[in-house]
């Protein structure tokens, strides 16, 4: 019991500290780019129907779709301790050639190619 509660206490102070010098470690010279609320490089005081890049559209699709693929093999290790473990890595093996068919098919269709 004497372990737990120094190890609450040594990871409850490191905690704060951590947190008071992030509050003091920033510079604080904002500029009109750290103050503005998006990263896109569009003017956020401009028009809201200016024409968007689909390129930038399409890229955030990928990271999404890639992004899923991780969460969907998270669970692959306990899925191997099953008593037969061929059913989990046939269906791992079929995602993971789909994607990669769909990654490849986007590679030459161009659409991974930001400047033409």
């Amino acid at each position: 019991m004497n372990l737990i509660m120094a190890m609450l206490m040594i990871s409850t102070a490191l905690s704060l500290l951590l947190a008071l010098v992030s509050f003091w470690l920033p510079q604080m010279t904002p500029d009109a780019e750290k103050l503005s609320p998006y990263e896109c490089g569009f003017d956020p005081l401009g028009s809201a129907r200016l024409p968007f890049s689909l390129r930038f559209f399409l890229v955030a699709i990928l990271f999404l779709l890639f992004d899923l693929e991780i969460a969907l093999l998270l669970p692959l290790p306990w899925g191997n301790q099953l008593p037969d473990p061929t059913y989990t890595l046939t269906w791992t093996t079929i995602v993971l050639a789909l994607l990669t068919l769909g990654l490849i098919y986007e590679w030459l269709q161009g659409g991974l190619e930001w400047a033409e």
